[in-house]
């Protein structure tokens, strides 16, 4: 009694994950949201550098201008030249491994540069200790703004200034008039500015990651589809269908059209489940789907326990006969070591025909890349009056087969609706010029 195997692949699974190459599907799906995240704090960051170094300029020259003493501007060029230093080293840093391997390091440095330098500066120089809160305000809003990403980043610059200005005041100790009155003051407006800037970054990030992951989903439907659609139709009928959803028929001058059939499997049916029974006839024709890729033939359908394929369409080729031959072969040769894997005693009943066909898609549901002709019915009388185990071929294939396969003669055959038939069996390949 044969058992299903469990751990194969669904049927959708396969028709999802299986394919032509360049359709295949990543685990990873693209880029995740961290990576687009830290992409794009890298970009911002340069961006709110270059931004930083000329607002820094022209606040240097500004207060150039407006000091008449020349001690001032001393002062004034002595700041803003650290300051900017600070800034075009972090946008130097930026371009580097380290700025793409650390940007919040980065980030913080650029926030600190401005907040806490300036404050280091000042309080060396004029040993003041006033709050810069107009400095830190415009510091946070801007960085809310231009890098809205990972807010516990912004809470940390925010804390790192709080902190860096508390241990100056230790050290200095200033006095100031009303100093209750004016922390106060101080403090609720910076602790709402922080708040607000803090919990803004959050909500955006929020939502842009809920966007992302949207984006992501619906990536991955549409993959999907694609991917199912191109195992229901070639790539190229697909691609025809999506622009120009009408019918579709082509006439093809010669291919080559093999039917199979698996001898003994009706018989098989009444003895075993119907579960296991399509669990075994799925694991063979997934066999026969993988020759079909190798060996560039078009699957069409399966009927039943019969299984048909066409070379030659849709992209033309000069070698179609030679395709269905060697998978032909191949066929034969999977399903003995299939039987020799699994305990069984199957064999197939291969029938092929060359000539004229025409192929499309009609109707309007259910579509189905399918084929008609004479040439269809010949490869289908070829493998019903063929003998089990053989490959039966008519006299147009044996034409195209004759100089490179071994193909045994086996005479006139009475064939329903063409009368007398001439056909061959294909033996195998004996010239290697293939």
């Amino acid at each position: 009694m044969i058992q299903p195997n469990n751990s194969d692949k669904t049927q959708l699974d396969a028709l999802i994950t299986q394919g032509m190459p360049h359709w295949q599907i990543s685990n990873s799906l693209g880029e995740s949201y961290k990576e687009q995240r830290q992409r794009f704090l890298l970009k911002r960051l340069q961006l709110q550098a270059q931004i930083m170094l000329i607002s820094g300029l022209t606040l240097i020259a500004f207060f150039l201008w407006v000091n008449s003493q020349i001690e001032g501007k001393i002062y004034a060029f002595k700041i803003g030249f650290i300051v900017e230093l600070f800034i075009l080293i972090c946008w130097a840093l930026c371009k580097t491994s380290i700025g793409q391997r650390h940007p919040d390091l980065i980030f913080l440095s650029l926030c600190w540069s401005v907040t806490c330098v300036v404050q280091i500066d000042i309080a060396l120089l004029f040993n003041n200790l006033e709050p810069r809160s107009n400095i830190w305000t415009l510091m946070f809003l801007t960085q809310a703004t231009i890098i809205p990403v990972q807010w516990w980043m912004h809470l940390i610059s925010q804390i790192g200034t709080i902190i860096c200005y508390f241990i100056l005041y230790i050290l200095y100790n200033p006095v100031l008039k009303n100093i209750s009155a004016f922390y106060v003051e101080q403090g609720l407006y910076f602790f709402w500015t922080c708040i607000i800037c803090v919990f803004s970054v959050y909500l955006y990030e929020r939502l842009q990651k809920n966007e992302f992951n949207a984006r992501k989903a619906m990536e991955v439907a549409q993959q999907k589809s694609e991917r199912l659609l191109l195992n229901i139709l070639p790539e190229m009928i697909a691609e025809q269908l999506k622009q120009q959803p009408t019918t579709i028929a082509d006439s093809f001058h010669e291919v080559t059209v093999l039917f199979a059939d698996i001898v003994g499997f009706t018989e098989l049916s009444t003895r075993t489940s119907p579960a296991e029974l399509v669990d075994l006839l799925n694991r063979i024709f997934c066999l026969f789907d993988q020759l079909a890729e190798r060996h560039g033939v078009e699957k069409i359908k399966t009927i039943g326990d019969a299984y048909m394929a066409v070379a030659g369409l849709p992209n033309q080729s000069n070698n179609h006969a030679i395709a269905i031959a060697n998978m032909a072969l191949d066929m034969q040769n999977a399903v003995n070591k299939f039987n020799a894997a699994n305990n069984q005693s199957f064999c197939i009943r291969i029938g092929i025909s060359t000539g004229p066909v025409v192929a499309g898609v009609i109707g309007l549901k259910k579509f189905a890349y399918d084929l008609w002709g004479d040439t269809v019915n010949i490869a289908s009388r070829m493998e019903s009056h063929g003998i089990a185990g053989s490959i039966q071929v008519c006299e147009a294939s044996y034409q195209l087969l004759k100089d490179k396969y071994l193909l045994e003669e086996r005479g006139l055959i009475k064939v329903k609706g063409k009368g007398e038939m001439m056909t061959y069996i294909l033996k195998g390949v004996f010239s290697e010029e293939l």
